[in-house]
Formats: C-alpha cells, structure tokens, sequence
C-alpha cells in the first residue's frame, strides 16, 4: 500500500487525548500490552482492489466479522513500532524499515496481502 494524491493518509485525531503527565508516567518502565497510544493506523482490504483508504484514528475497539480467519486459524502479524519523545519536544521512531521488512517477510510466510509496499 502506497500513500498517494489518489490514495491520501486521512488523519482524526483523538479529541480527548491522554495528557502529558500519564504518558510521562508510562515512558519509565515500559511493559508490553499495558500502555498504548491514543491513536491507531487502520486501512480496508477487498481482493480485488488490495489495501486502500488508510487513516489514522482515535484509539478504540475493533470491529471484526465473526468468519474472520485470525479468530479460526491464528493468522495474524503483530509488528509494533516504537516511538520516543526526546526533551527537545521531537518524536522519533525505532527502525521502522527494519520493522516493515519484518512485516514483509512474516506476511510473505503466512500468505497474507503485504501492507509495507
């Protein structure tokens, strides 16, 4: 999936987002599945037009059909990316394209449609 003119990154952000002092809290000592952001990345795939519409959205629940088959064979690709404030007010993220080749790879073996072209 490309971000394209014709395929745009559309973005919403959280109107009520977690303050400054509860993600300074959480940056101490991380620990896997209990602190999250208050946005997520999500995108709509159809086989016939691949991945398309991807946005940026306030964190929340997901919607998932019942036949989906993560929920009846396990398949699923969990790649989280990793950003940091830094004390001059910038964000960086750590090896992201490390992260999507991962993701590549690990799609390829599971054969499921590539998001990271």
């Amino acid at each position: 999936m490309s971000v394209t003119a014709a395929n745009p990154l559309q973005s919403n952000p959280d109107p009520a987002p977690a303050s400054a002092r509860p993600r300074a809290t959480s940056q101490g000592v991380p620990r896997f599945g209990t602190q999250f952001t208050d946005h997520m990345f999500v995108a709509d795939w159809s086989a016939r037009a691949g991945w398309q519409d991807p946005r940026v959205i306030p964190y929340g629940p997901l919607s998932i059909d019942p036949a989906a088959s993560v929920l009846h064979y396990g398949q699923e690709i969990l790649e989280g990316l990793k950003t940091y404030a830094h004390p001059d007010g910038a964000v960086k993220t750590f090896r992201p394209y490390a992260k999507a080749a991962r993701m590549r790879r690990s799609a390829g073996r599971l054969a499921l449609p590539n998001v990271c072209d």
